[in-house]
């Protein structure tokens, strides 16, 4: 297969999807913890754990994000969604305290993708889930970026094993620049081309305004 053909699509920004991407695919797969607001007629097979023909009023299960957002309605009480305990108060302070020990990957892969899809659930923490995703992310984003332009050429594995999927790109990303820009320093570049995050950012922005 001929690599140049093929260029990875980029996943939403923050609350946004981008069905196209692989990413958000494999995170609106992600299993949310919920409770059944009203029976579902027919639906017990749904369920592993149930005997019963229906699903009914106050059940607990677990279903992908992608299920969720369908059913969820402000309006009409139809299921009610707990927040995964990643964005608890709980981690949340250890969040706040060091936000550089923690391993995000072992924590959920989607950290930050998911944290900002819980803000369509309406719930009285999501102005400090919010908060602490962004804290988190800024405390963490120069230490990645630090760690992708020093480790040039050596095994990064125990590095990259501890990042979330957004920090994994950004990671690749810094050392697929400084690469780039050895080359160019070299001589053996013809010239600098912007990176694929700028490219992409440039045809979403051209796509908004045609839309």
């Amino acid at each position: 297969m001929d690599l140049q053909s093929y260029m990875a699509v980029p996943p939403g920004i923050g609350m946004e999807e981008n069905f196209f991407s692989l990413d958000d695919i494999l995170l609106s797969h992600e299993r949310l913890p919920c409770r059944t607001e009203s029976a579902f007629p027919r639906l017990g097979f749904l369920e592993k754990s149930s005997e019963t023909r229906d699903i009914p009023e106050g059940t607990k299960m677990e279903m992908p994000l992608w299920l969720a957002k369908g059913l969820y309605e402000r309006k009409r009480r139809v299921l009610s969604v707990e927040l995964p305990k990643v964005y608890r108060e709980g981690w949340r302070t250890v969040f706040g305290a060091d936000p550089i020990v923690v391993d995000l990957h072992k924590m959920g892969p989607y950290y930050y993708g998911l944290g900002s899809q819980m803000l369509h659930f309406d719930s009285p923490e999501n102005p400090e889930i919010a908060n602490t995703i962004l804290q988190t992310f800024i405390g963490r984003f120069r230490r990645t970026m630090d760690s992708s332009q020093n480790a040039y050429n050596e095994d990064t594995s125990a590095l990259v094993e501890r990042l979330d999927c957004l920090e994994r790109s950004l990671f690749k990303a810094g050392q697929s620049g400084l690469n780039s820009f050895q080359l160019w320093e070299k001589g053996r570049s013809s010239h600098l081309t912007a990176s694929s995050l700028v490219i992409n950012y440039r045809k979403r922005k051209i796509a908004d305004l045609q839309a």
